[in-house]
């Protein structure tokens, strides 16, 4: 029965949003037209200023607008992500979701203490573990994890508690 303490903070759980995004083929889709499509509007507008008024002031003007626009706005869309993430919590669930988390692997079941109480996940439950470099995933659902930040593991050894959790839910599957 292994055990692991750490903390989840706002910016894991941003980090773990941006994952899913950055790896969901149809938002990263918008992302490419929005940072194209209106851009390339942009400067077929200025060409035709150039080609039918001659105006090259206008046709600069629309030119810088357009590509500020294809290298701004991925940095706008993601500050825009990242307020609508926290939108999606209520200040109550934000302040059960934020804080010490405590983790126990047992038999049956990982139970997980956190400031929103104690729950008990049954293994089978349970799809997979995914190791990244600053993060452990255990995945309960396919848009749901637990995630474990390396940085801000207070107590344990969470390479040998993530190779337990996955052979117990490979174990119950």
């Amino acid at each position: 029965m292994l055990e692991i303490e750490y903390e989840f903070r706002e910016e894991d759980l941003v980090h773990f949003n941006e994952l899913r995004l950055k790896s969901d083929p149809e938002m990263q889709k918008k992302i490419r037209n929005n940072r194209l499509f209106a851009p390339g509007v942009m400067m077929a507008i200025g060409l035709f200023y150039y080609v039918y008024y001659v105006d090259m002031m206008t046709t600069a003007y629309i030119t810088i607008l357009a590509l500020g626009w294809a290298f701004a706005s991925p940095f706008i869309m993601k500050i825009d992500m990242r307020r609508q993430f926290f939108n999606k919590y209520t200040e109550a669930e934000k302040k059960a979701m934020f804080g010490i988390h405590h983790l126990t692997a047992e038999p049956e079941f990982l139970r997980e203490t956190s400031p929103g109480g104690k729950h008990k996940t049954l293994w089978k439950d349970m799809l997979r573990v995914e190791r990244h470099k600053d993060y452990v995933y255990i995945y309960v659902d396919f848009d749901a994890a637990i995630v474990i930040p390396r940085a801000t593991v207070k107590k344990g050894d969470l390479k040998v508690f993530a190779k337990q959790v996955e052979g117990l839910i490979e174990r119950a599957s």
